[in-house]
This record gives structure tokens, sequence and C-alpha cells, in this order.
């Protein structure tokens, strides 16, 4: 079976905006996903609220993308792919991060993936690094104010352009998730069903492109 690993943060993990609880599996997009990419395909969610990529922030430590990374792999392996969607927060008011370093460290973190899967499993996988959804416009009516500014709504537009500079430069694949999702007006961050299942055909369409 081909192997794919959603890595991500609470929109891998299927946040409800609104209630805060969880979309059931067939909702979220690593499980549509799995539903849509049929018999062949093992699709592994690892998505963590909170997850940012490079940054440990107080008093929630332990939330950086490297942190459970290797051990996520040693347990899954052997990994085919893997679909790696962290930055949104990153973009967190008291962390004054710029769109080109959060693209880096999410850069970085595909690159040790890169690398330890080699050693782990004797190759790399094809691995699509993917621009999170940018923030939405109403982000100062949302629960999650004060976390994040309307200075995310600017830096998260500019997410793209650095990103994919990142995947060309570490021979992944560039995926722009804000060309088919747009987050809830609930809470400016989280995606609503109709996005997941966006997500899900766009991800499945180019799972199925890859030659592995």
């Amino acid at each position: 079976m081909i192997s794919v690993l959603c890595y991500g943060d609470s929109n891998t993990y299927g946040f409800i905006p609104g209630s805060g609880g969880r979309y059931p599996e067939n909702v979220r997009y690593p499980g549509k996903l799995a539903m849509l990419l049929g018999e062949g395909y093992r699709v592994i969610e690892e998505g963590c609220n909170g997850r940012t990529a490079l940054c440990n922030e107080e008093p929630v430590f332990f939330q950086a993308g490297t942190d459970y990374m290797r051990k996520c792999f040693e347990k899954n392996a052997p990994v085919d792919i893997v679909i790696l969607m962290l930055g949104s927060n990153d973009l967190k008011s008291w962390l004054h991060l710029t769109a080109k370093e959060i693209a880096g460290n999410a850069g970085a973190v595909a690159g040790q993936i890169l690398s330890f899967t080699k050693e782990i499993q004797g190759f790399s996988p094809k691995l699509i690094l993917v621009s999170p959804p940018r923030i939405g416009t109403k982000i100062k009516t949302s629960p999650f104010y004060g976390e994040f500014t309307e200075d995310a709504i600017g830096i998260s537009e500019e997410f793209p352009l650095y990103y994919k500079k990142e995947a060309e430069e570490k021979g992944c694949i560039f995926f722009d998730a804000a060309e088919c999702v747009y987050p809830s007006d609930l809470d400016s961050l989280h995606l609503t069903e109709e996005g997941h299942a966006a997500l899900a055909g766009e991800f499945c369409a180019l799972v199925k492109k890859l030659e592995l």
C-alpha cells in the first residue's frame, strides 16, 4: 500500500470553528482523502492543535513541528508521501515572525523529514509542502483575536511566494491551499466542512499524479 502522512496543525486535526470540537473522520480532510484515494492507499493523520513549524511558545511547549516528527515517522514507516501544512500558528502576534521566516521554518521541517526518513526507511518520501490558508479578514471578531491580529492577514497573503521558493530549494512539490480554501467567518482560522472537502479533492488529484 502507498502510505500518505498528513502532518500539520489544527486544520489537519479537524478543529471545528465555533464549537472547538473535532470534525468526524469522514469530514476532516485526511479522512476524506483516504476515502477518495480508495484501496491501495493508507492515509495517516498527524494533526495537532497549536502546532507550529519550529517555534515553541510558552506556556505550551513541545508544539513545534520538529518535536514529535522523528518518532512519528519511526512509528509509521515506511511513508511514501508527506503532506506538510504548517505555519498558521507561527503567525501568533507575540512570535513577531515574517512570512519569509515562517516559510523558512516550514522548509526546515521539510528538509529534516527528507533527511532522516532516508535513514529510517532507506528512502525519502515525496513531500508536498503546503502554503497554509490565509487568515480571514474578520479576525478582529474571532475568539482567537489577540493571539492573531490584523497583521497576520497581510503576512499570510505573502505565504505562497516564500513557500514556493522553499519547496523549490528542498526539491518538494508546492501547493497553495489558499487557492481552494478560505477559513470560516466564525474564527477566520479554521476550515469549514466544505473547505476540508475541497482540500481533500485537491490533494487526491495531486497524490495520484505522483510517480513513486
